[in-house]
C-alpha cells in the first residue's frame, strides 16, 4: 500500500496537464504519514480541460460520515487512505467517485518497508525504501491515480475535499520490496495520467487505467535509514550489509 509520501516543489516549478501549463507553489521537502490524517496536493479537472492543484484531507471520507466521531469509529474498520484497483467499482464507498470525481496525486518519492529475517534474528526486520520515478521532466514530480469526495472540515464546519490513493498489484520491483502484500501505487504516465481525470471513461477503462502497473525500470528504489524521518537528510542513501540486493528484471 501506500501510506507514507513526500514530495518537493522548487520556486521555479512548473506542470503541465492538458496542454495547460502553469506554475506551482513552491513547496518545501515534506515526508507525510497518511495516518496523520492532514492535508496533500491533489490534481482536480475542470471545465474546458482545465485543472487546478489544490490541497485535500488524505483519507477518503464516506459521504453518510457527518462528524468527527464517525469518522474516527469508521476508522477503526475501514482504512481508506488507500482504494485497491480491484475493488474501485464494487465498492459501495468509491464507486461513485470512481466513476465520476477521479484526481491526481501528486508525488516525488514515496515509501514502503520490505521484511526480511538476517541470520540469527528471530523474526523479519523492516528496511525502508524511498522510491522514485525516472522522467524526462526537471522536477522529480509524478502523478498517483486518486479518487476523491467532497467533505465537511471537522474542525473548521468549511467544505473540502477527501481522497484515497488508488493501488495495484505489484510489479517486479516493488514485489521484492513490499513482500508481503505486494502492492504498489498506480503511478500513470503523462498520456494515462490525463485520461484517468478526463469526462466520460468507461468503466472497464476505469478498471484498465486503475490496474496498470508502472514498469519496474521506471522506478529507482534506494534503502534509507530508519529514523529517516528525523535524520537531516531522509533521502540520504543507506546500506543495510545484511540486506541482498534487488533483483532489477
Amino acid at each position: 500500500m501506500c501510506n507514507y509520501n513526500g514530495i518537493k516543489i522548487s520556486k521555479e516549478a512548473t506542470l503541465k496537464v492538458f496542454e495547460r501549463k502553469k506554475q506551482l507553489q513552491a513547496m518545501e521537502s515534506l515526508v507525510q504519514s497518511g495516518f496523520e490524517y492532514k492535508d496533500w496536493p491533489i490534481i482536480k479537472p475542470q471545465q474546458n480541460n482545465d485543472w487546478s492543484l489544490e490541497m485535500a484531507h488524505w483519507e477518503f471520507v464516506a459521504p453518510w460520515i457527518r462528524t468527527q466521531e464517525a469518522q474516527k469509529e469508521s476508522r477503526k474498520k475501514f482504512m481508506t487512505l488507500n482504494a485497491t484497483c480491484e475493488r474501485l467499482l464494487e465498492s459501495k464507498m468509491f464507486r461513485e467517485a470512481a466513476i465520476k470525481r477521479r484526481c491526481l496525486i501528486l508525488s516525488s518519492g514515496f515509501y514502503e518497508w520490505q521484511h526480511y529475517k538476517p541470520i540469527g534474528e528471530k523474526k523479519p526486520l523492516t528496511y525502508p525504501y524511498h522510491i522514485t520515478v525516472s522522467s524526462d521532466r526537471n522536477e522529480p514530480l509524478f502523478f498517483m491515480a486518486g479518487i476523491y469526495q467532497p467533505t465537511i472540515d471537522f474542525e473548521t464546519g468549511e467544505l473540502k475535499d477527501s481522497f484515497a490513493i488508488v493501488t495495484t498489484a505489484a510489479n517486479s520491483l516493488m514485489e521484492q520490496i513490499h513482500n508481503v502484500k505486494k502492492r504498489m501505487p498506480t503511478i500513470l504516465p503523462q498520456h494515462l495520467a490525463e485520461e484517468w481525470i478526463s469526462d466520460r471513461l468507461t468503466e472497464d477503462r476505469i478498471l484498465e487505467i486503475a490496474s496498470y502497473k508502472l514498469p519496474s525500470e521506471k522506478m529507482i528504489a534506494n534503502t534509507i535509514r530508519k529514523d529517516f524521518r528525523t535524520s537531516e537528510n531522509p533521502l540520504e542513501y543507506f546500506e543495510y550489509p545484511e540486506l541482498p540486493s534487488l533483483i532489477l528484471e
